[in-house]
């Protein structure tokens, strides 16, 4: 796991931390993950609800992708503090780089979880799930 503390801009008065972990892509690590995700939600003072749905949400979001990760790749997370919310983007290689669907009962519920949800693919067909949540805002489904 590392951390990257990004400058501050002057005048600014937003903490903005970025940090990445990086780790096998199989299930067995997630647990890992999940108490990353509740420790720098817990830093940013997120409620124990919201906590609670991040931790969630991102098990759901790395179950959706490693479905379809390269056997002996990473599953990269890639966490972004700003000010009142937080940006997680988890990310695999695979085959086809083929998306998520949207329309299944397992992205509404991520939806509903995390706020902010998007999916895109990068390099080498890299799937990348992203989720935006905000410290004190109400979702809906």
């Amino acid at each position: 796991m590392t951390e990257e503390t990004a400058a501050p801009v002057s005048g600014a008065t937003d903490v903005r931390d970025a940090v990445t972990v990086r780790m096998p892509a199989d299930s067995a690590y997630l647990s890992v993950l999940r108490t990353a995700t509740a420790g720098l939600a817990a830093r940013l003072d997120f409620t124990l609800d919201e906590i609670e749905d991040l931790r969630i949400g991102v098990d759901e979001a790395c179950a959706m992708l490693l479905a379809q990760a390269l056997p002996g790749t990473d599953l990269t997370t890639e966490f972004e503090l700003a000010g009142d919310g937080m940006r997680i983007s988890v990310s695999v290689l695979t085959s086809d780089g083929r998306l998520p669907a949207r329309d299944t009962f397992a992205w509404t519920v991520l939806s509903a979880l995390a706020g902010e949800v998007d999916t895109s693919t990068g390099p080498d067909d890299r799937v990348f799930i992203v989720l935006h949540k905000r410290r004190g805002t109400v979702e809906t489904a």
